[in-house]
């Protein structure tokens, strides 16, 4: 597919501190064939001003109240008119030839794909970087882990029409959901580069992203409950292992 169309959607609620630099990283892209659909859950602070200002790099934008940042994904890809699709949270931040680099990959394709990934770099609020993240979709291992780097990957519009939308009823994990369900059928590719700058923390790091991602496992990706349990014990320890480092001005991840 030569010269694709990236749909690239946000959303936001009380985000005025970081907003702006995910719009400048989106504004100044290399690679200009994007529509950018930012869905906001009716913030409070100066986050819709800062939108309103950023109109003209913004294709379409909405602020009302939703039930949670997959509802908002939900609404931003009835919008979404590009051949691939991605998702940015309002902290990360896009870099500059990332868009380019998508699009010279999918240039190069010789079979049907469904999803690209590529790496991360995980910074802190000083944005001070940590550590690279993302490894290609391996199945069945993505049942015991997220290994794919899920902020500015894409997934191919026809992804969604054969599988649906986000599930609302998960808060955390509904990303993790989402590419359970082909399976070992999702056609997956990897792009072996640093593509965005994402901060750590967030309710994804935490113990009730490790819940959710216990009912995902069992319930979407038809995993055993038991293994599931016992995987779960695994990554609570590496959780708790993790921030006691941190606690020492250690940074560490553990991957098995």
């Amino acid at each position: 597919m030569s010269n694709p169309r990236f749909s690239i959607i946000t959303a936001s609620y009380n985000a005025e501190k970081y907003i702006g630099r995910l719009i400048k990283s989106i504004s100044t892209q290399t690679y200009i064939n994007y529509e950018f659909i930012v869905i906001d859950g009716a913030s409070k602070d100066n986050t819709v001003e800062i939108i309103k200002q950023n109109s003209g790099v913004i294709s379409y934008w909405i602020s009302e109240k939703d039930k949670g940042i997959y509802d908002a994904w939900n609404k931003g890809l009835k919008h979404a008119k590009g051949d691939w699709v991605m998702f940015l949270g309002c902290d990360d931040i896009l870099l500059p030839n990332a868009l380019k680099s998508y699009s010279d990959f999918i240039d190069n394709f010789k079979e049907d794909v469904e999803y690209i990934s590529s790496r991360i770099e995980m910074i802190d609020a000083s944005m001070k970087p940590i550590r690279v993240k993302g490894w290609p979709w391996s199945w069945p291992f993505f049942l015991r882990e997220m290994t794919v780097a899920h902020p500015g990957s894409l997934h191919s519009k026809k992804l969604f029409d054969k599988y649906g939308c986000f599930d609302i009823n998960y808060k955390i994990v509904g990303d993790y959901e989402f590419l359970l369900r082909p399976q070992g059928k999702l056609k997956a590719a990897f792009l072996n580069k640093v593509t965005v700058k994402m901060q750590e923390g967030g309710a994804s790091d935490s113990i009730a992203a490790i819940k959710e991602h216990y009912r995902a496992a069992t319930l979407t990706g038809q995993y055993s409950k038991l293994a599931a349990f016992l995987n779960s014990i695994v990554i609570a320890s590496k959780f708790t292992v993790k921030n006691l480092l941190r606690s020492l001005h250690i940074n560490a991840y553990l991957r098995r």
